[in-house]
């Protein structure tokens, strides 16, 4: 069972405060503790029903685990994680901190500005994933990685994109690759002619780029569009950028 030292330290994972003091973070659910499984990333400890302990008895004893992991009930696993539903497992994993990468000749990496937003952040590096892409760089004031609702949107895509928050002036200007920023007023993407190494930058909904990092931009693109609709998702707006990069 989960002890009363250990509750405690899952509930003070949810506070970002706590994650940097600690170096750890939470993963929930059986697909992102999966994912874990096959990562470089080292786990603490692991709470399991005694039918995922069972499901998953090769892969803990492979991982040498076993000791760590300590055999829960549904309810505390409910009373102990932030997942409403799929609470089999809860891990408590070791933290990184990536640095900002030098971007290679044949690379794309996405550059987010002010996404506060954990859902559209987890979804953006599911999503990062899917089309090959391996760093993410985002201004300090956007969502923490390590915030359980951004690990659950990634559905384990976090064990495979590296995500570093830094000043994103700085960054940008070091950097000798063009710069394309998603603008209302930018041209067509469709109508672009768009290249295999690039910074993509992708604002906040509701700020968009800010001003200094807009100073930046070498090639404003924005996404045509044929109904109604204000504004795209960030996340899904990413995704149409990067399948039009990726053809």
């Amino acid at each position: 069972m989960i002890s009363k030292n250990q509750l405690k330290l899952i509930h003070s994972l949810e506070q970002k405060k706590q994650r940097k003091k600690s170096g750890l973070f939470l993963v929930q659910g059986e697909k992102n503790v999966g994912e874990l499984f096959n990562s470089d990333f080292e786990i603490v400890n692991i709470f399991a029903t005694t039918e995922y302990i069972n499901k998953y008895a090769a892969s803990l004893s492979a991982q040498q685990l076993v000791s760590l992991t300590v055999e829960s009930t549904v309810e505390e696993l409910q009373k102990a994680g932030t997942l409403k539903t799929n609470n089999s497992v809860i891990a408590i994993v070791k933290s990184k901190a990536y640095e900002a990468p030098t971007i290679n000749n044949d690379e794309l990496i996405l550059v987010l500005d002010q996404v506060g937003d954990p859902g559209n952040l987890g979804t953006i590096i599911r999503v990062a994933d899917w089309y090959g892409i391996k760093h993410i760089i985002c201004s300090t004031d956007c969502a923490d990685l390590y915030n359980p609702k951004v690990i659950a949107a990634t559905m384990g895509s976090f064990v495979r994109v590296q995500v570093s928050h830094t000043d994103l002036c700085e960054y940008l200007s070091s950097q000798d690759k063009p710069v394309y920023g998603a603008f209302l007023e930018g041209k067509n993407l469709h109508k672009s002619q768009l290249p295999n190494s690039a910074f993509i930058v992708m604002g906040s909904e509701s700020h968009g780029i800010s001003e200094g990092v807009s100073a930046f931009i070498t090639d404003k693109i924005t996404i045509p569009n044929f109904g109604q609709a204000e504004s795209l998702n960030v996340a899904m707006a990413t995704g149409i950028i990067l399948d039009n990069f990726m053809r």
